[in-house]
């Protein structure tokens, strides 16, 4: 499987208000930009509901960091990205000293304020809106095995991956779960042969995957083959734990889980060694630098030989992922290093057709347990679900899986909505103490929303505590036929049947289609139900995709809509409107308003104009008044006034719209185009 997502480091624009040298203008920020990208993401489709994703940073030291911090606080802006604070150490140590912390860019200083105030911005952000997270830059650069040859400034969006430019997520996972033997018995174990084998099995394939996959930038690719980064890691993790009867964050826990990333490590540099010798190291290898970090430093002396042999294969080799989809496939297991979310919860799918279902979803080792032991038998203390876990059981096993990582890890720590700011509020500097390089939390807030929902015993729907209000019921209408009530929205079939329209804007090089579709109601009358507009040119995608969300949405409400055709007629671009089809359409908004009541007009919704409004009657009256052509008036006939050929009309000629008040009331008098339902005049 492949999939898409970036990782963005602001820090290095300028910060707003900042000097544009040259140019006499001011900067208008990172914030600015990370819109532009936002807009760019929504275009391209990715999997699933979300259509792309990225991951924002910026450094704790920009002069920006405090608008960065709060600006997912608002519904809906930068939705398609994470963001994640870029944390030195020279940050933690000023708010462990309370010291005072500058911001400053390109060696200018634009403010200055307590390190412990922008420390309480950021946990007060994240508690309430569950972003930003922390990366703690230093800690990643410094335990780099490849800090000689490449610098990291972001990581991808899940933040598994810290990667230099052009850098690509190759990952893969071992499903503990499947070698526990004798799970839940005091016997149970883990099969540490054969997860060492699969580990060897796992390093190879990713190998492979680096020469197989298609790069969608030659620099992608070169990146990815002169260093071979991979991230092998794990899901199952929480399962296998509760298998073998350890409470997740327990001290048993993370001693086994210690022990099982130990096997890991250990296999999968011993196979990457085996890998070089046989097919060589990558190629950026420059074995005294290799050996000589920090990282390195740090693993055993005989992998530590193996490697000054042989060299390596793979520059880095673990990385612990999300794996949501991959513990989905592996009949739903813990994700990754993740505790069990819930043993019973519902997940909210998208379907084909855009639609989504509720799905009830149980755990692995659940099914397992009550397969083996019956439905009735009490669960052992083990099974705990991360409702009950505490922010530390959380973070005590980040710190296992990490001490045996190369890259990074992507774990976040989901907290009870209950939860006190007090006992929120440390969870990122224990993070950064127990040696972490970065950290996210999830509260549930109103912002965010939520993916999975624990289901309760005992959940019915709610009832409603009150009959509905008289003035809700449906009204007899007499004639007129059944009403759809504002309330009863419009169930969409699977097929609906409809017409596209070519609408050409002078002023585009491209045109637009403008696709309509019906419903049949019950009395027979079809009435529009949804629309949609595509052009090729992308300067329209932003409004046109949120101009047919608003009106689809006012058709499958039912009632009376013909009140869209009318707002859209009546909207006038400032720039001034085109001719199109021999008559003045004040905007592309107006055109698109035509549209509209032509297709309602041939379904049989809308009847055709076959009279002028009272008002525009009015206005043709006082036309005819004025060209001495009324009945009984004493003047010439309307077919003597136009032989003439004076600028008079005659009663029968067919009024214009105007481009100011939209009225059909526009004649074109005395040389001049003139509304005679407002003070528009083109001659001024």
């Amino acid at each position: 499987q492949q999939g898409g997502g970036i990782g963005y480091d602001f820090s290095t624009l300028r910060p707003k208000g900042a000097a544009v040298k040259g140019v006499g203008a001011d900067a208008s920020g990172p914030l600015t930009f990370m819109h532009v990208w936002d807009s760019m993401c929504r275009t391209i489709m990715g999997a699933g509901s979300r259509r792309g994703a990225m991951m924002g940073v910026m450094r704790c030291d920009h002069p920006d960091i405090e608008d960065f911090i709060e600006v997912k606080q608002e519904p809906g802006r930068l939705r398609m990205f994470n963001l994640s604070v870029l944390i030195t150490d020279d940050f933690m140590r000023a708010v462990k000293e309370d010291a005072a912390w500058e911001l400053t860019f390109d060696g200018t200083a634009y403010k200055s304020l307590p390190a412990r105030e922008l420390w309480d911005k950021i946990m007060r952000a994240t508690y309430a809106f569950a972003e930003p997270g922390v990366i703690f830059i230093d800690r990643i650069n410094r335990l780099n095995p490849l800090n000689y040859c490449e610098t990291i400034h972001a990581t991808n969006p899940c933040g598994e991956q810290p990667l230099p430019p052009y850098g690509a997520c190759l990952l893969g996972s071992v499903n503990l779960a499947q070698l526990i033997d004798n799970p839940f018995t005091t016997e149970a174990t883990i099969d540490e042969q054969a997860l060492a084998e699969l580990v060897g099995t796992a390093v190879r394939m990713l190998d492979n995957v680096i020469d197989i996959s298609n790069f969608p930038l030659s620099e992608q690719r070169v990146e990815a083959e002169s260093k071979r980064r991979i991230g092998l890691g794990v899901t199952g993790l929480a399962d296998a734990l509760i298998m073998c009867g350890a409470r997740y964050g327990g001290a048993d826990a993370v001693s086994l889980t210690r022990k099982w990333m130990a096997v890991i490590r250990r296999a999968s540099y011993l196979a990457s060694t085996e890998l070089a010798a046989e097919k060589g190291a990558f190629p950026l290898y420059d074995a005294e630098k290799y050996l000589a970090t920090e990282a390195i430093q740090g693993l055993d002396e005989d992998i530590r030989d193996a490697i000054a042999e042989h060299g390596i294969r793979n520059a880095l080799l673990t990385s612990v992922a999300p794996t949501g989809t991959i513990s989905l496939f592996a009949d739903n297991v813990s994700s990754g290093l993740e505790p069990v979310f819930s043993f019973k919860y519902n997940r909210h799918v998208l379907m084909p057709d855009g639609t989504r279902r509720e799905e009830e979803v149980s755990d692995y080792a659940w099914r397992l347990f009550k397969r083996l032991y019956g439905a009735d038998v009490t669960l052992p203390d083990a099974f705990v679900d991360a409702q009950g876990l505490s922010p530390n059981d959380h973070l005590v096993m980040q710190a296992a899986v990490q001490d045996y990582i190369d890259s990074s890890i992507s774990k976040t720590i989901n907290c009870p909505e209950s939860i006190t700011f007090d006992d929120f509020k440390d969870i990122y500097m224990q993070a950064y103490d127990l040696g972490c390089k970065g950290c996210t939390t999830y509260r549930p807030n109103d912002v965010t929303g939520a993916v999975l929902v624990a289901k309760k015993e005992g959940d019915e729907p709610e009832l409603p505590l009150e009959a509905p209000a008289k003035a809700a019921l449906p009204k007899d209408l007499g004639d007129a036929g059944p009403v759809t009530q504002l309330f009863q929205p419009l169930d969409r079939p699977e097929e609906l049947p409809g017409a596209t329209y070519k609408v050409r804007w002078p002023e585009s090089d491209h045109a637009i289609y403008i696709t309509m579709s019906d419903i049949l109601e019950d009395n027979g009358r079809h009435r529009p139900f949804e629309i949609f507009i595509n052009s090729k040119n992308m300067e329209h995608y932003a409004w046109t995709v949120a101009l047919t969300r608003m009106i689809s949405a006012v058709f499958r409400r039912g009632g009376d809509v013909s009140f869209v055709v009318e707002e859209l007629k009546a909207v006038f671009d400032p720039r001034g409107g085109q001719w199109m089809g021999g008559r003045y359409v004040p905007s592309l908004l107006a055109a698109i308003g035509d549209v509209i009541e032509k297709h309602m007009i041939s379904i049989g919704f809308l009847q055709a104009p076959g009279a002028l409004s009272d008002k525009a009657e009015a206005a043709k009256m006082q036309i005819a008044a004025m060209s001495g052509n009324m009945a009984g008036g004493g003047g010439d006939s309307a077919d003597e006034s136009n032989a003439s050929g004076g600028d008079n009309p005659g009663p029968e000629m067919r009024l214009r719209q105007c481009p100011k008040c939209g009225q059909p009331s526009l004649a074109r008098i005395e040389g001049c185009d003139t509304c005679m339902s407002c003070d528009y005049s083109k001659c001024g």
